[in-house]
């Protein structure tokens, strides 16, 4: 699962969102996020433009921008609305893998990233020019939500307390009555220890341990 999907996923019994999303391995390697980590921090805005995953366009003098997460064209604001509220989803996310990069590469989206992101969106729309500023941020943004997988995990609706597993990088989002009481508890028993102990203590569905 690519943490892309995250951003539009919403629990099937009762479409709440957003909901909690727990990583529990990755089929990303630390060296590919290191790699990810290096680009951003070289800034070097020709290599990232030469992947062309940030696209500008002007019609009649109007800017739009599309890219891996927004990919329909939008304007400016509406652009930087839309990955602000991206970034924003990441608080939601709490990476119990075993990789430090991939926690590092979440740290960096919560703080220095977003402030960044933040800041540029409240310039005017006359300065579009100096978006290949915020490039590397962009990228890192669309590196990490659309080319990172999660191999294991689980979403979590904190409204009915449904809990949905995330296995072989797919979410398992069935109704009740189509899951796999035994496989799905033994999953929670393999994950125990990834988890706080107080999500336990709440009146989970479908099942407990």
């Amino acid at each position: 699962m690519k943490p892309w999907l995250y951003d539009i996923l919403a629990c099937p019994i009762d479409k709440f969102f957003p909901l909690e999303l727990f990583i529990f391995s990755f089929e990303t390697t630390d060296d590919e996020f290191k790699e990810i980590i290096t680009i951003y921090e070289e800034r070097d805005i020709n290599r990232i433009k030469d992947e062309n995953i940030i696209e500008i366009q002007e019609e009649k003098g109007i800017f739009y921008i599309k890219d891996d997460i927004v990919i329909e064209k939008s304007s400016v604001d509406n652009y930087l609305n839309s990955i602000i509220s991206s970034i924003e989803e990441v608080d939601n996310i709490h990476d119990k893998s075993t990789l430090e990069l991939s926690k590092r590469c979440f740290d960096i989206l919560r703080g220095e990233l977003k402030n960044k992101i933040a800041k540029f969106a409240e310039i005017s729309i006359n300065e579009i020019e100096k978006i290949e500023t915020i490039f590397p941020e962009l990228y890192f943004l669309n590196k990490i939500k659309t080319e990172t997988e999660i191999k294991t995990g689980l979403l979590f609706c904190g409204e009915c307390k449904r809990w949905y597993p995330i296995i072989e990088t797919i979410p398992q989002m069935l109704p009740d009555e189509y899951r796999d009481e035994k496989a799905e508890i033994d999953f929670l028993k393999t994950n125990k220890d990834l988890l706080d102990s107080t999500f336990f203590k709440q009146d989970l569905k479908p099942y407990n341990i």
